[in-house]
Formats: structure tokens, C-alpha cells, sequence
């Protein structure tokens, strides 16, 4: 969710093996989209089947992308930003759906995810310039004018209104999953059998590789990020991390994540990395977020509204928690 702002760093891994002698082919393309990268696999019949299918989902990413970014000056969104505080905007249904689903999430968090994330003031640094934490004052202003309670929805007109001047919503990483989510359903509809679509960490799956078997994904240690600490077999699913490993600040010996609490303006602390499998890789992302900044134990009570999703954390410390539904029971490094 906070991408675009945080740079919240995301790192799954696909394993893909070489296969000869089958009648199915596979084609992987990697692109630069929405402000981030997307790794995008494709099975089919023979190569000019799978290459003419990742175009398709290019240009359906790239339509999403003149929807929803908030860094495109005459996207939807950021006409609705332009005109907060001034007059609602009439968006496609599809903008208006999204945004509604984002504050429902935001309100199942109660702020720990915040569609208006994006007014949030950059005070904290994560470059290694910071020699002191800012003061209460400087954070309680930094969020002044984030709070989804201030998005006024109209279903019948189709509108989206900012109450206060300054505020903005964006999508972030959240948007790349829903884009992810959507390429695939339209791969499954046009009777593409098996793929992947990786938005910079936020993976939707679907099918096997050509030699029937399982996509394998895997989670990278985050105190060791040459290595990985499992691997997934996935078929029809969606997996997403969060980790603030590579990007934090200690401060009285207290480890502060660079995925900030929208509701706060102070960041997470307690985990270095959250992993969320499901169906669908937009509420596994909002999931993985929102664990990220709520913690261990708010965290798996919130996951309990979501019975088709399951999480593995990794603490500061090393420790490993997981979902009772989480299915994975070894795991390749120690701590």
C-alpha cells in the first residue's frame, strides 16, 4: 500500500525449472509498470501464443496504471487529489469500486491501512541521514490530513470527494495487486491455463509449470537475504511480503520499520517480515501491510476476519509465528 511513499521492500522469488520435450511452452517478460516491476509468466500452446498473451497483459496493466496513479497528472486519481476539498470527481465505476473496497479494509483496520496514506509527510528518513527521531509534534502534524473517514462516496453518481484541502488517496503496491489479480482472471478467460503475474513482490498465480508441477515461490530470509527460509508450492493463489528489513532505524535500542502506521505517523516496530497467502493478491497485500504495522498479536486477530488467507511473521528477534492455517511447516534457515 505504501509504495509509492515508503518504498516498502517486497521480495518473493519464483523458481522456474527449464523443460524440454513438452508440448506446452513457457514465456517470461519483465517490464517496468506502476512505478515498479512486474515479472510476467505465461504457459501456452506454443511461443507467439504466450508472447501475444504477455502483450495483452501489459496493456491491460498499463490501463490500469492511467486509472489509479496517483503520480500520472491526468489520471482519475489524481484529478480526484487535485480537487480535494473543492468538489467531488465522477470516476469509471471501476476507480470507485477499488477505492471502496480500500476503505473497507481501512476500516477492518481501524487505520492500520489508510487509502490517504499519500498526504502523509515524509519526515522520517530511512538513508542513514536521520541522527534523532522527530519530535511528537512533527509526527502527529505529518498525518494531519490522512484519514479515510474523510473520503465522502457517492455509489449513485459514481463520485469521489477529499473533505480537506491536501488530502490525497493513492493505491501503491495495493494497486499493483489488484492489477495482478485482474491480469490473471483475464488470462483464465481467454483459457490461458497457467501463469504468473508478479507486480514487485505481489504475485498472482494460476495453473502448473509445463511439467505439472506446482509453481514454486520462494521467501527470503530476512536476516540473511542471499537465502530463503522456504518455498512455496502455489497453484491458483496470491502471495505477498512486507518487510522492512533492508530499510529501518534504531533509536534507543528500539528497531523502527520504514512502513510507517497512517494512523500514527510513527513506524511499525516488532516484525521484520510478514508473508500473506490467499486467493487474491489485493487482500493478501493489504493484509501483509497491515500486519506489518499492527504487530504480532493485533496482527492474527485481524487475519481471523480473512479465514482464506494465512500469514507467516518474522519478528525482530527471529522468532517465527505463523496462522494456524498456514500450511508450511519447514523451513530452510535458522535464525
Amino acid at each position: 500500500m505504501y509504495k509509492s511513499i515508503l518504498n516498502t521492500f517486497l521480495v518473493l522469488f519464483v523458481i522456474l525449472q527449464s523443460f524440454s520435450g513438452n508440448a506446452q511452452v513457457l514465456r517470461k517478460r519483465t517490464t517496468l509498470l506502476m512505478g515498479g516491476r512486474f515479472d510476467i509468466t505465461i504457459v501456452a500452446n506454443d511461443s507467439l501464443e504466450a508472447e501475444k498473451n504477455i502483450d495483452a497483459v501489459i496493456a491491460e496493466i498499463t490501463r490500469i496504471e492511467n486509472l489509479i496513479s496517483d503520480w500520472k497528472p491526468d489520471s482519475q486519481v489524481s484529478e480526484v487529489n487535485q480537487n480535494a476539498g473543492i468538489r467531488p470527481v465522477k470516476v469509471d465505476r471501476e476507480v470507485f469500486e477499488l477505492t471502496q473496497r480500500a476503505i473497507q479494509f481501512s476500516e477492518a483496520t481501524k487505520g492500520g491501512f489508510d487509502v490517504s496514506f499519500a498526504a502523509m509527510d515524509k519526515i522520517w528518513k530511512f538513508d542513514g541521514s536521520m541522527t534523532e527521531m522527530p519530535s511528537a509534534e512533527a509526527i502527529k502534524k505529518s498525518v494531519e490530513k490522512v484519514g479515510y473517514k474523510n473520503i465522502i462516496l457517492d455509489s449513485v453518481q459514481s463520485t469521489i470527494f477529499l473533505k480537506l484541502k491536501g488530502m490525497k488517496i493513492g493505491f501503491g503496491a495495493l494497486g499493483e495487486g489488484y492489477a495482478t489479480d485482474k491480469c490473471r482472471a483475464m488470462m483464465i478467460a481467454k483459457g490461458i491455463k497457467a501463469g504468473i503475474i508478479n507486480g514487485s513482490g505481489d504475485m498472482s498465480t494460476w495453473g502448473k509449470q509445463p511439467n505439472g508441477n506446482p509453481w514454486k515461490i520462494g521467501i527470503t530470509n530476512p536476516f540473511d537475504p542471499e537465502k530463503l527460509i522456504a518455498t512455496i508450492p502455489l497453484e491458483q493463489h496470491a502471495i505477498t511480503t512486507s518487510g522492512s528489513y533492508e530499510k529501518f532505524v534504531v533509536f534507543n535500542g528500539v528497531r523502527y520499520s520504514h512502513i510507517i502506521n497512517p494512523a500514527t505517523g510513527y513506524p511499525a516496530t516488532g516484525l521484520c517480515s510478514v508473508t500473506v497467502l490467499g486467493p487474491d493478491a489485493e487482500t493478501a497485500n493489504g493484509l501483509s501491510t497491515s500486519l506489518m504495522v499492527l504487530g504480532q498479536k493485533e496482527g492474527l486477530i485481524l487475519l481471523q476476519k480473512y479465514p482464506e488467507y494465512s500469514c507467516l511473521m518474522i519478528t525482530d528477534k527471529g522468532k517465527v509465528v505463523k496462522s494456524e492455517n498456514f500450511k508450511i511447516k519447514r523451513f530452510k534457515a535458522k535464525f
